[in-house]
Formats: structure tokens, C-alpha cells, sequence
């Protein structure tokens, strides 16, 4: 487990915690009973976790595990307690933290081009106030992230040209980490807190790379000081 702290203005802050291979199972797909457990000895419960499906919509959670099992890919709150959750295995995790509010969006290539990280922070600034500060968390590395011209050329138009990269064989790559960060710095968010995490080590679930069909989990919510 890898934890996190955010500022969330002068009575708040955002607490993150990062699930690893070594935590188990976070796929929304395991049995009822079996996620219950590991999610109620994570982080406190209950959970807004989505059905992600690569696009820009985000849930406005007014009550811990509201909107549960939405299809979206983030969710936004203002409400002390209410623990927003995203499942990855490559994608990356963000989480936005503002006075009084977060959000948590999933953000693969696909949905860097959809928007879902300017659909979250625009959200959470109608909701919340001051500046944003954001924690990015593991994700695939560029080194082993080999990526087809046409795809790479619709995330370098979003993200500009610091997305694309070169693997280690020296292939062309996509930069998850490049893509999103150019996009947070579009958005005036210049406080981000990189994990030095790269879910081609076997510490991460990999669908890319070792084609695991489980997931690392992101959960973020807001305590008071």
C-alpha cells in the first residue's frame, strides 16, 4: 500500500492510498463478498467505484457511495468521508485535490483524448476553490509502452509532442506520464506528486505487459484537520 496527503485548503486535506500486486484484487468483476472484505480493510467504506469505459463523464458523489457502479471514469466531492475509487492496470490514476473538495479520475490514452482530466478538474473548480494540486499514481512506463503512429498522433494533438517516447527496444512509445502532466500543466495545475511507479515491474498488475486480468485500485477522500 502506498499513502499519500494532499492539501485540501485550511480545514481539509485528501488522504490516497495505492493498492499493489501484494494487496490483492481490486477488479470490480471479483465476487460481492470477496471485494467487500478487501476494500472494508483498505480504506474506509463505503465506496464510489465506477464501471470505466475511457470517456470524459464524471459523477458528483453528495454521499459516500453514491453513484456506485456508474459508468464513468471520475467522480468529484465536497463531502468529508466519501471515498472515490478508480481500478487500474496501466491506465493512470489521478487525483485532484482543491479547498474543500477532490476528485479522482482513470485516465488512459483514450480517455486523455476524450478529456476526462479536463472534465475533472473543471468539475471539482466549480465545486471547490483555490488552487488545484494533483497525485498521479502508477501507471505503465514509456519504456514498455510501444504505441501505433495513428493512436499517438490523437493523444499528441491533446498532449502535445512530450507524449511521444521510445522503448526500450527503441520502438516508438507513448508517455502516459508526459501526456498527463502536459495536460495538468494546460489546466494551471502545477503542484503534482509523481509516484515512481511503473506497473511493467512486478510489483504492479500489467495488462500490457504480463496480460493480468486483475487491478490495482486507487481510492481517495477528505478528512477534516
Amino acid at each position: 500500500m502506498i499513502e499519500r496527503r494532499l492539501p485540501a485548503g485550511p480545514h481539509h486535506e485528501v488522504r490516497v492510498r495505492c493498492s499493489s500486486r501484494a494487496d490483492g484484487d481490486f477488479h470490480i468483476d471479483r465476487p460481492a463478498a470477496e471485494l467487500a472484505s478487501r476494500r472494508a480493510a483498505f480504506a474506509p467504506a463505503p465506496w464510489t467505484w465506477l464501471r470505466q469505459v475511457h470517456g470524459p463523464r464524471v459523477v458528483t458523489v453528495d454521499a459516500p457511495g453514491e453513484h456506485a457502479g456508474a459508468e464513468a471514469d471520475a467522480g468529484v466531492t465536497t463531502t468529508t468521508g466519501a471515498v472515490l475509487a478508480v481500478q487500474t492496470a496501466d491506465c493512470v490514476p489521478v487525483v485532484l485535490a482543491a479547498a474543500g473538495g477532490l476528485a479522482v479520475a482513470h485516465a488512459g490514452w483514450r480517455g486523455v483524448v476524450e478529456g476526462v482530466i479536463p472534465a475533472a478538474v473543471e468539475s471539482l473548480r466549480t465545486l471547490a476553490d483555490g488552487e488545484i494540486t494533483a497525485f498521479v499514481g502508477p501507471r505503465i512506463g514509456v519504456g514498455h509502452y510501444a504505441f501505433g503512429d495513428d493512436d499517438l498522433a490523437e493523444v499528441i494533438a491533446v498532449a502535445g509532442p512530450s507524449a511521444r517516447g521510445r522503448t526500450v527496444e527503441g520502438h516508438t512509445a507513448l508517455d502516459m506520464t508526459a501526456a498527463v502532466l502536459a495536460v495538468l500543466a494546460d489546466l494551471g495545475v502545477g503542484s503534482v506528486d509523481v509516484l515512481d511507479a511503473d506497473t511493467a515491474d512486478d510489483e504492479w498488475f500489467s495488462h500490457r505487459v504480463r496480460g493480468d486480468a486483475e487491478r490495482q485500485v486507487t481510492v481517495a477522500w477528505m478528512v477534516e484537520r
